[in-house]
């Protein structure tokens, strides 16, 4: 006999229940398996595409005015610290270099002639000292032979006119000695204030010579250069741009809404989109900005406003990068990454509690300026002392 309708259906239903069945438990697991997930992983990072890659720009100018006269770095060029990049015209530095030489030198003759001076105006004391000395002798032979009418009243009187006018002169020769004195007693020739003040305008003149040659005040890359041969440039005017490559970082503008749980020194993992996603970048949380990228905008937001709307602000989070990684992988500023923050640990702080320790950025090639003029100008001294 052939099975009945009544069982066909039976058996029928139970395989669409238990298909239901099996789709409903896939589903449920899925559901679990995805809450799961969001509980332990995605609820438990920050994720931004709004993140561009930033670093120092550092625009190089001339202390001096100057006339370019020749340029030794173009954009994407390597430079190093010191390196020479720029060169003016040096006509009038050096004249005016010259001119100082020769103060300096003058300024030390001087000194030493009024050292000079001082001493002789000693021996003049001393020389005053015996006419003085020789008039009051005089005086004091013929007051007594007065008195017996030995000697005319006139020969006394020229006697006391002599003893008064050695003394003015010896007065005179004190005082100009005193004088002459002030300005050497105290001091070498090399310490004298007025060849200090010689010296200083030497080193000035001899720094500004070398300023000719603008050195770079730190390693990278050129960019943005503006300067052209024959161009007049002032102090202060940009000529160009340096950018550090080797040391950059990731600007990450994350939502207020996602800043709750970021805290400094979270691992971070940044992917740089000139790369794909075939290179990660090792990273953490360096700091928090103290405002909303609007707040600080050229022109900020009216808030105050009738026609107010609310907007999502968003606050920019510094992520460090591995500088090996950096190294191996070198990024541009302005690349666009993206980045994910670790917030498992959230025992950090939201704002930095110790103030910078260090400096963050510095550069020594201005350092050996004043040192290579006070050489140069300790020469010129020492050739115009007394041998």
């Amino acid at each position: 006999m052939s099975d009945s309708p009544i069982a066909s259906n039976g058996n029928g239903n139970g395989k669409r229940r238990r298909l239901l069945l099996v789709i409903a438990a896939v589903f449920v697991i899925a559901g679990i398996a995805w809450l799961a997930l969001w509980w332990f992983v995605f609820s438990l990072r920050e994720v931004t595409d709004d993140a561009y890659v930033n670093g120092n720009q550092v625009i190089v100018s001339s202390q001096i005015p100057g006339t370019v006269v020749t340029i030794l770095a173009d954009d994407t060029q390597r430079v190093d610290a010191g390196q020479v990049l720029v060169k003016l015209d040096p006509t009038d530095s050096d004249l005016a270099l010259a001119k100082a030489q020769s103060a300096l030198a003058q300024a030390v003759r001087q000194v030493r002639q009024q050292t000079q001076m001082a001493g002789q105006y000693d021996a003049v004391i001393a020389a005053q000292r015996e006419n003085l000395a020789r008039a009051q002798a005089d005086l004091k032979r013929r007051e007594p032979l007065l008195a017996e009418h030995a000697v005319a009243p006139e020969e006394v009187a020229h006697a006391r006119q002599a003893v008064a006018d050695a003394q003015a002169a010896l007065d005179a020769a004190t005082r100009q000695s005193a004088a002459a004195h002030a300005l050497v007693d105290g001091t070498t020739v090399a310490d004298n204030a007025l060849v200090q003040q010689a010296r200083a305008a030497y080193r000035e003149a001899w720094v500004n010579d070398h300023r000719n040659a603008i050195v770079a005040p730190i390693s990278g890359y050129v960019a943005q250069r503006s300067v052209q041969v024959g161009s007049r440039v002032q102090p202060g005017a940009p000529l160009l741009t340096i950018v550090p490559l080797h040391d950059l970082w990731v600007d990450a503008n994350f939502k207020e809404s996602q800043l709750a749980h970021i805290r400094i020194g979270q691992t971070a993992r940044v992917h740089a989109d000139v790369y794909g996603g075939d290179v990660t970048y090792d990273a953490h949380v360096e700091g928090l900005a103290a405002g909303t990228g609007g707040a600080f905008a050229l022109l900020p937001a009216q808030n105050a406003s009738g026609n107010w709307i609310k907007v999502v602000q968003r606050v920019p989070v510094r992520i460090a990068i591995d500088p090996k990684q950096l190294e191996k992988h070198p990024l541009r500023v302005g690349l666009s990454t993206e980045v994910t923050v670790d917030t498992h640990d959230r025992n950090g702080s939201v704002l930095a509690q110790q103030p910078a320790s260090k400096a963050v950025a510095q550069t020594s090639v201005y350092s050996a300026d004043f040192a290579a003029a006070d050489k140069a100008a300790d020469a010129i001294v020492k050739a115009n002392l007394a041998r």
